[in-house]
């Protein structure tokens, strides 16, 4: 099926740019969205440049915009880039619109979506998104680097469509098959618990109150995450440029001074967290708070491993993600930490900061 429909719905920071790099090299693609997003796709076309180097690498890409998806007739993959608090109500949509015809692809983050869409369809291949990137305008798209995309479904079946979605996909940034998704699904989960903290401190969008505890506060929340997937049965899978486990281990043994000059110029390579954008600019009170650090609280309750450092900013997160959020002293981050640790029989480690 060289000829195969493709359309993205959801024109956020990756689904606006992996629509853009494969419409670049493929004629078959289509995007929707909607309100001012969707009248911007009307408008212009969409652009992409490597935060890193704009200059050298800005491209500016038509990608056909469509209101309806009656205007799209046999789309045969539908890659379904919204977030989790949005999915039910959009694959509904699809299915009402298209049936269950088309191949599903999922860019959400987690496992919530393995619950939601197969409901609805058949045929569902899920999306690890292995590369960040922002939004500047409804058109405009920063990222740091093109790729991975890492695709699977969870019993290793429907190869046929992994194999035409990978063809397809690759023309855009690297896309690898993969046999463990869950094994991938977790250790991303693991790395996207740097964006609930992001937002509560502002990464990104202010100075840090004290890179010193938020070097502390990174650390330990990634390991925690390390320890409850593993004890909950999940493996490391290696996802190119994101930091092994052994890594995120050695970050919290050794002493922070040593290692904060690599970890300040890792953290100059960071963008701004789309959970960052999504609460501190734009006052939504929908994120994804929910399906990354609130799982790993609640499967850490239920394979019994501590967890005070997402236990906190879980809870900061639900009291204060909603319009008006502004963020908060690391300081005061770290204090909740200290205090949702009392009576935890796992030790709050100390670094090189004083509790």
């Amino acid at each position: 099926m060289n000829d195969a429909k493709v359309l993205f719905i959801g024109a956020g920071a990756i689904g606006a740019s992996l629509a853009a790099w494969v419409a670049a090299n493929y004629t078959e693609v289509y995007i929707m969205d909607v309100g001012e997003i969707q009248a911007a796709l009307h408008a212009s076309r969409i652009t992409t440049y490597e935060v890193g180097h704009p200059d050298t690498t800005r491209n500016v890409t038509m990608v056909r915009t469509i209101d309806r998806l009656s205007d799209c007739n046999k789309v045969d993959i539908v890659v379904l880039a919204v977030k989790n608090y949005s999915l039910e109500e959009v694959a509904r949509y699809v299915r009402e619109q298209l049936g269950d015809r088309p191949v599903i692809v999922s860019m959400a983050n987690g496992i919530e979506n393995q619950r939601v869409l197969p409901k609805f369809f058949s045929r569902v291949i899920y999306c690890v998104v292995g590369y960040n990137a922002r939004r500047d305008t409804p058109v405009v798209v920063g990222y740091q680097k093109k790729g991975p995309l890492l695709i699977g479904t969870p019993d290793n079946t429907l190869r046929a469509e992994l194999r035409l979605v990978q063809s397809i996909l690759a023309l855009g940034c690297p896309t690898q098959i993969v046999d463990r998704l869950q094994d991938v699904v977790h250790t991303k989960i693991v790395i996207n618990l740097t964006n609930a903290l992001d937002a509560l401190v502002g990464h990104g969008y202010q100075p840090l109150s004290s890179f010193v505890v938020y070097q502390r506060l990174l650390s330990h929340t990634l390991w925690e995450g390390v320890q409850v997937i593993r004890a909950a049965g999940y493996r490391e899978y290696h996802i190119a440029g994101m930091p092994s486990f052994a890594m995120l281990r050695l970050a919290t043994l050794i002493p922070g001074w040593l290692i904060r000059p690599v970890f300040k110029h890792k953290l100059r390579a960071m963008i701004m967290s789309s959970m960052t954008q999504d609460v501190v600019l734009r006052g939504a009170q929908d994120t994804e708070l929910e399906s990354i650090t609130g799982y790993i609280v609640r499967l850490a309750a239920r394979v019994g491993v501590a967890a005070p450092y997402n236990q906190a900013i879980y809870r900061l997160g639900q009291e204060r993600f909603h319009p008006g959020f502004k963020p908060l002293r690391c300081e005061d981050v770290l204090a909740a930490v200290l205090q949702a640790s009392k009576g935890s029989h796992s030790p709050i480690f100390r670094g090189d900061v004083p509790a």
